[in-house]
């Protein structure tokens, strides 16, 4: 059993010589090997530990545990033993079977995909150990080693810093705030600070920024934050999807339903029976009758074909860049009514952007072409320290790196830029003077380039330059530059003042007081985290379908309403729509369930309050999917009914807690899928009005034989129409194409299932018209064909009618089934091939009965024209009546 690391210990209320002492190392030589490796076995591996996966076998055991499967089961068993139907109950195991076998196969690819948007290589770390500085893979890091960063680095545990020369670190996969925060080694005082404000740690699986770094290791695998988060996952019961609710609801319908129907045919037969004859043959004889309707009223292929249709909807989401990791949540989705979204990386780009200059006393668009002399861009270039790798990657912090992405768009050779104005001094930046300084060669003289907070810039300007022209700057002059900077700002900008001036000599002390003063005024530049190009559309198209996109951020509320308001999830001037984490922590959760409708930008939130909104939502009955990156985001995705973590920008915990994964990191994705979702969804009811209909048909078709005195479909029989016309039609309806107008529709909502939208009364009356229909064959059948007058003859060809009407006629009403209320009578009906060809086949499968060599099999006789003209015209029936039916259905709509 390793040993445990302190949980409780704050670390960053402790100095560095004490933590150093506590954890026995040392900052100037590090661990030693033998003390690392010893560490290693006491504390195991710097990794999270997964949930334990389940077995191969224990998941296809897992799939006989739906209730609809434990029916057939039973079934089996009662056509087996009692009835000494041997085949029923064969054919019956190897649908049950193949179901399950369905069922991990899917788990299985779903889980392969993600674990293939993993990346494959182990981290490393650059240690001091043995007084060296060595590259190991932070799987090996252990409390008391010495992690040195750089700018580029993902800090592999969680860290007290030493050193932090000018560090910053994006840590929004914890706190979701996007802007890199400063850090610092001074002790902090304080038992409760928040995570975001402990800047003398370095937390795992953070990014480092800028700067340089190096800290004591005191928290590895399970024990950092991010591992805590994931302890938390780890423990978190799974919750029922409204998919499986529907097919629990629909099986435990189906066995009260065929054990009514039993009862009653059982005692009605018995009762009808003369005292006389009331035996235990005549007790067995019915319990075989009962039996044979259970065969019918039981969809033997349903739990099969709902799990291929959701099958058929991942790979078709797969395409579209969803990786679905459940297969239920493919029509969850579908029901969606309220879409969490993230800002950072999920409807912005994650990558700061110039969008506005201010320069020349005007302000310009970022396509607005700018010179190389300009002092705006000269001070953006200059006073930045991205380092420029080859190929042109960008390193450093997001805000320097835009301005230098800006110079490239704006087709600057930058580096022979940086050549020509070789930087020889400068003065860097920090926090309370918010500026930073560099001292550059200009031919014989020194340019002096400044950039930094607009408010603390203009303390230390004295001029201004426009269009080459410096005059001494004006109180009109500083007017200007401030509104046009407050305008900047209302628009979400994040906005850096430019200013410059030329030395004839370098400083013997470049200090802030000599080089920061008596600044030219050279320009402002407007940056901002742009929305997604395609997101805006995907916002529009999610309104249309009657679903709410609501955004959940860490960064300023002025930031979030702009982007809220640019992307059309709120109308600008909504600032009644924009809640921060402050103002919710000061509702209480009645009146924030009764008014949560109230807002739809929520802005400096923490893990908790994402998990109080998804809830507050689901309180009002609403099914809301919640889409994140960061392990700040993993608690919601899991709490949310559908969580959908991001493939790119994504942390392996998000992903770990997320019901879908996007691999393409894209809004639009999110959209997309729901409306595949919805498709599946309608598809699988397609699919259950059109087995449970047959299905009714058949039962009606046999209780009404039973109470009249017929003769009687064998369960063979009966069993072969299920898995013929049943199966093959049924799947093909679940690769219908998506509806026209399927993202007009309103969500159906939390407690519809697939019995609403009509189904239900559809199923009803079509079960009813297909019964009464092959009753009128079977009546037919008794006064047609080559045996009239031979009874015992003729009662075997109107059998065999009825078993041929009732087969094929579910094959013409596959093709009713393919539109619930509208018309088939429309130009793409037939545009599923796949449809076509499973009727056609099915068609020639069950006419195949009627081979010699098949009917003695199937008990049946071989008809002459006349009869099958007499099927035919039976199946040509349902769609008539049907589509007669459903015009006056849309017409009563309407009205």
């Amino acid at each position: 059993m390793k040993e445990e690391t302190k949980l409780a210990k704050k670390y960053y209320t402790e100095s560095v010589p004490d933590v150093e002492k506590e954890l026995k190392t040392s900052l100037d030589a590090g661990l030693s090997d033998s003390e690392a490796k010893a560490r290693l076995e006491k504390y195991g591996p710097n990794a999270l530990a997964a949930k334990k996966k389940e077995s191969m076998f224990m998941r296809f055991i897992d799939q006989f545990k739906d209730f609809m499967i434990i029916v057939l089961i039973i079934a089996a068993i009662l056509s087996g033993v009692v009835a000494k139907e041997w085949t029923d109950a064969a054919i019956i195991m190897i649908v049950v079977i193949l179901n399950a076998i369905l069922g991990v196969f899917q788990e299985a690819r779903s889980e392969a995909a993600i674990e293939a948007l993993k990346d494959m290589a182990t981290p490393e770390a650059h240690v001091r150990r043995n007084d060296a500085i060595i590259t190991i893979p932070s799987t090996e890091l252990v409390p008391g080693d010495i992690v040195l960063l750089e700018a580029g680095d993902v800090v592999p545990a969680d860290l007290r810093l030493n050193l932090a020369s000018s560090l910053k670190i994006e840590e929004s996969a914890l706190t979701g705030e996007s802007v890199p925060v400063e850090k610092k080694i001074e002790t902090l005082s304080g038992d409760d600070i928040a995570l975001g404000d402990r800047v003398n740690m370095a937390y795992s699986n953070t990014n480092v920024t800028y700067g340089r770094g190096e800290g004591i290791v005191v928290s590895t695998g399970m024990h950092t934050e991010v591992g805590k988060i994931a302890t938390m996952l780890n423990n978190a019961d799974e919750t029922d999807t409204p998919l499986k609710q529907n097919l629990t609801q629909l099986g435990k319908t189906l066995t009260i339903m065929i054990l009514a129907i039993c009862v009653i045919v059982f005692a009605v037969g018995v009762l009808k029976a003369n005292p006389a004859d009331r035996n235990s043959t005549l007790m067995i004889n019915m319990f075989l009758v009962a039996v044979s309707l259970a065969v019918a009223a039981i969809p033997e292929g349903l739990p099969a074909i709902v799990t291929i249709i959701l099958a058929l909807g991942t790979q078709t989401m797969a395409k579209h860049k969803a990786i679905v990791r459940k297969l239920p949540a493919v029509e969850t989705l579908g029901a969606t009514d309220i879409i969490c979204s993230d800002k950072t990386g999920t409807l912005t780009q994650n990558r700061m952007t110039v969008e506005k200059v201010f320069h020349d006393g005007a302000v310009h668009d970022d396509s607005d072409k700018i010179s190389e002399t300009n002092p705006a861009l000269l001070s953006m270039v200059l006073a930045n320290d991205t380092q420029i790798e080859n190929g042109g990657n960008l390193l450093g912090d997001p805000t320097e790196t835009a301005l230098i992405q800006f110079a490239f768009d704006q087709s600057i050779d930058v580096e022979t830029l940086l050549k020509k104005y070789k930087r020889v001094q400068e003065v860097p930046f920090d926090s309370e003077r918010k500026l930073m300084s560099t001292v550059n060669v200009d031919g014989d003289k020194y340019y002096v380039a400044v950039k930094g907070a607009p408010d603390m810039l203009l303390k230390r300007i004295t001029k201004i330059d426009i269009n080459g022209k410096i005059e001494p700057i004006t109180d009109e002059d500083k007017k200007n530059i401030l509104e046009t900077n407050k305008n900047m700002a209302k628009k979400a900008l994040r906005v850096l003042g430019l200013a410059y001036k030329t030395v004839d000599e370098l400083y013997d002390d470049p200090s802030t007081d000599n080089v920061e003063q008596d600044l030219i005024f050279a320009g402002l530049v407007g940056m901002i985290d742009p929305e997604r190009g395609e997101a805006k559309d995907a916002v529009a198209e999610a309104k249309s379908a009657g679903i709410r996109t609501v955004m959940i951020t860490g960064d300023h509320q002025t930031t979030a309403q702009a982007i809220a308001e640019r992307l059309g999830i709120i109308e600008k001037g909504q600032d009644k729509r924009v809640l921060t984490g402050a103002e919710l922590d000061k509702l209480s959760d009645d009146y924030f369930t009764k008014h949560v409708g109230d807002y739809s930008v929520y802005a400096r939130v923490s893990p908790e309050h994402k998990v109080r909104i998804v809830k507050a939502w689901q309180a009002n009955n609403k099914i809301v999917a919640m889409t994140g990156d960061g392990v700040n985001d993993a608690p919601s995705l899991k709490q949310a009914d559908i969580g959908i973590g991001m493939g790119i920008t994504g942390t392996e915990v998000s992903k770990g807690a997320s019901d879908m994964v996007l691999a393409d990191d894209n809004f639009a994705t999110i959209v997309e899928a729901v409306k595949q979702g919805r498709k599946v969804f309608s598809n699988i009811q397609k699919a259950i009005l059109y087995l449970m209909s047959c299905n009714v048909g058949e039962v009606l078709t046999v209780f009404m034989m039973t109470m009249l005195g017929w003769d009687i479909l064998a369960p063979v029989q009966l069993l072969w129409i299920n898995l013929v016309t049943d199966t093959l039609p049924a799947i093909a309806l679940g690769v219908e194409p998506v509806e026209d107008g399927i993202m007009k529709r309103k969500p159906r909502g939390k407690n519809s299932n697939f019995f609403s939208g009509g189904v239900a009364s559809s199923i009803v009356y079509q079960g009813i018209l297909e019964g009464i229909l092959v009753l009128g064959a079977y009546q037919i059948g008794l006064h047609v064909g080559p045996h009239v007058g031979d009874p015992s003859m003729q009662h075997g060809d109107a059998l065999t009618m009825a078993f041929l009407t009732l087969g094929l006629i579910q094959l013409f009403h596959a093709i009713n089934s393919k539109f619930i209320h509208q018309s088939i009578f429309r130009k793409h009906t037939f545009a599923n091939k796949w449809f076509n060809g499973a009727i056609i086949i099915s068609a020639l499968i069950m006419a195949a009965v009627e081979l010699p060599f098949m009917t003695k099999f199937f008990d049946v006789t071989e008809l002459d024209g006349d009869q099958w003209l007499v099927i035919l015209v039976a199946g040509i029936c349902i769609i008539l009546i049907v589509e007669i039916v459903k015009f006056f259905q849309r017409r009563m709509g309407k009205e």
